[in-house]
């Protein structure tokens, strides 16, 4: 891949502006694992390596299993995630693919149903951030180290 701009330099004043706006999610009541959850699956739809790489890293350290790292991807498949965990799972998915079928009433209302308004409120901020950082990360090529 050719060289491609650094936004925190070519934008300093913006990329601030999104490096405040994810530590905002720092105030959240969405948990660690919730977290890097959304963050993983978000990047994996995207295809973005190295949020992939970070959030991986970042969800061991909080105690994530490798195991249910290894298959998120077909979280569906398993039983390795609680009902909670899956309509998170199930509204990223959404989100992230908002422009195929926009947010079905069933996933919104299964979360909202499980978790409360307030919850999924800071769950979508957590998913809208990650996408945004992937979009950020892929456009300009960062890459894992």
């Amino acid at each position: 891949m050719d060289k491609r701009l650094k936004l925190n330099q070519a934008a300093p004043k913006m990329w601030d502006a999104m490096y405040n706006f994810s530590n905002a999610l720092d105030e959240t009541k969405v948990t660690p694992v919730h977290k890097e959850l959304i963050k993983i699956r978000a990047s994996q739809i995207n295809g973005c390596s190295f949020c992939m790489d970070m959030h991986a890293h970042d969800a061991r350290k909080i105690g994530e299993t490798e195991q249910r790292i290894y298959v998120l991807s077909a979280w569906r498949e398993t039983t390795f995630f609680t009902e909670e965990e899956r309509a998170i799972l199930a509204l990223t998915e959404a989100v992230t693919t908002i422009g195929e079928n926009h947010v079905p009433d069933a996933v919104y209302k299964n979360a909202i149903s499980l978790l409360g308004e307030g919850y999924i409120a800071e769950v979508l901020m957590c998913i809208v951030v990650i996408n945004c950082w992937n979009r950020i990360a892929i456009t300009t090529g960062m890459m894992p180290e």
